[in-house]
């Protein structure tokens, strides 16, 4: 950084000093490339190719949300596997390197992006590179979310109040009279309120009804669910007189294989998330209902064996921490393309400053880093006082936004009389 800084004036290095945090930073030695008059043609041609073909940055901010996504309950250690490993020499690869320390000590990786190849070449192997990442992240993340969705279809019927919610988490085989040709057990919802005007008028709502055969297996905030047993050729009579006296009958059969069917569904969707997605391979107590953490107020009653809906993880057993596949995908391999994201604002910076300043090479990069937000503004006015004779046509254009800059493409906000390009490291927000 020394020969950078012997060129600026000895009371403008303490400004910078003062405003930023200022590094050297390693840009690909092309020189021996750039004698090669087409490498010169290419050189023009790059920043087309770039733009044409890269959004890394989107890449990455959807990889981080991928990450957030996968967490799902952890999520306050998102950063903790938002790195950038192997970035750096090789003693210090095992090392958790975060993005700002991989950025600050950047150096150009010249075993995976050879100097001495054309920079097309590099572009090319660049391009590839983040183009089997992005793909990657589309198949994988959409195996995830459809996992999530069928998982989400399931656990919707075992939320929401007795009238809407699955019941086969709360019944059991017990509270019913099963294959019987005259007999059968239906299940009511009686309104809080209404609980003994059920218990006095059930038996008399229809002939037929057997006596004393109703019991209280759930309620919620509104009610209750109720078996009444009686004989099959009066259900209709039954279920209209039922309803006359605001009891409602659910239309619910007890059908054993369809209950272990579903829940089996469930259990191997919550495995299959657990186990293959999440960091954290949580299992359920035997016994306990394979739902998820939706604490839906509904107590079975009756029978201490039964599982309670809602449960949380608090009644769970955790078998330890572990990365499941896609974790462990996401973390490699966005430490992967924000590696070669930085090395395309290496190239960028390189390009653009052949192509403004010329030949031979006579320029360095320097990576500044503002101390604080509120001092980008005042970093900006001491660069153009130091560089506006780099390009006093676009100094001027700062402080003039009515200066046009002859075959400008970009608004004016975005060219300066010195080579800059933006890392933004807020991934998240």
């Amino acid at each position: 950084c020394q020969v950078f800084w012997k060129k600026v004036p000895s009371g403008d290095t303490v400004t910078f000093s003062s405003l930023s945090l200022n590094l050297m930073v390693m840009s690909p030695s092309s020189k021996h490339c750039l004698k090669d008059r087409r490498t010169r043609v290419a050189c023009r041609q790059l920043p087309t190719l770039i733009a044409a073909f890269f959004s890394p940055q989107s890449l990455i901010r959807r990889m981080a949300q991928s990450v957030v996504d996968v967490m799902e309950d952890s999520k306050g250690k998102v950063h903790e596997n938002l790195l950038a490993n192997g970035g750096l020499k090789e003693k210090m690869k095992c090392l958790k390197i975060d993005l700002t320390s991989f950025v600050t000590h950047f150096e150009w990786d010249m075993a995976k992006y050879p100097a001495k190849q054309p920079l097309v070449s590099v572009v090319d192997t660049l391009a590839k590179q983040l183009a089997q990442i992005e793909m990657d992240l589309k198949s994988r993340t959409a195996a995830y979310s459809a996992l999530k969705m069928n998982l989400e279809n399931l656990e919707k019927k075992s939320t929401g109040n007795l009238f809407t919610r699955t019941l086969s988490d709360i019944v059991s085989k017990e509270d019913f009279v099963l294959d019987s040709e005259y007999l059968i057990t239906l299940l009511v919802i009686v309104p809080k309120p209404s609980y003994a005007q059920w218990q006095k008028t059930y038996e008399s709502l229809s002939d037929m009804v057997v006596p004393r055969s109703t019991k209280l297996i759930a309620e919620d905030n509104e009610g209750g669910l109720f078996t009444v047993t009686l004989f099959r050729k009066v259900i209709d009579d039954f279920k209209t007189k039922a309803k006359e006296n605001k009891f409602t009958v659910r239309e619910f059969y007890y059908d054993e294989k369809e209950i272990k069917r579903e829940r089996e569904e469930m259990t191997r969707l919550l495995s299959d998330k657990k186990q293959q997605y999440q960091t954290s391979c949580v299992a359920l107590k035997k016994g306990s209902t394979t739902y998820r953490d939706h604490k839906v107020k509904v107590t079975p009653l009756g029978n201490p064996d039964r599982p309670t809906a809602g449960q949380t993880d608090r009644e769970r057993e955790s078998e330890g921490e572990g990365e499941g596949p896609l974790l462990r995908w996401l973390k490699v391999n966005f430490s992967e393309a924000f590696i070669a994201w930085i090395h395309i604002k290496a190239l960028r910076v390189f390009v653009e400053s052949v192509l403004r300043y010329g030949l031979p090479v006579n320029f360095q990069a320097v990576l500044l880093q503002p101390h604080k937000k509120s001092a980008t503004k005042r970093l900006r006015e001491v660069l153009n006082s130091v560089f506006h004779h780099l390009d006093e046509v676009a100094a001027a254009s700062i402080l003039d936004a009515s200066v046009e800059i002859p075959g400008l493409q970009l608004s004016n906000q975005d060219y300066f009389p010195y080579v800059y390009f933006h890392i933004d490291l807020s991934l998240l927000d």
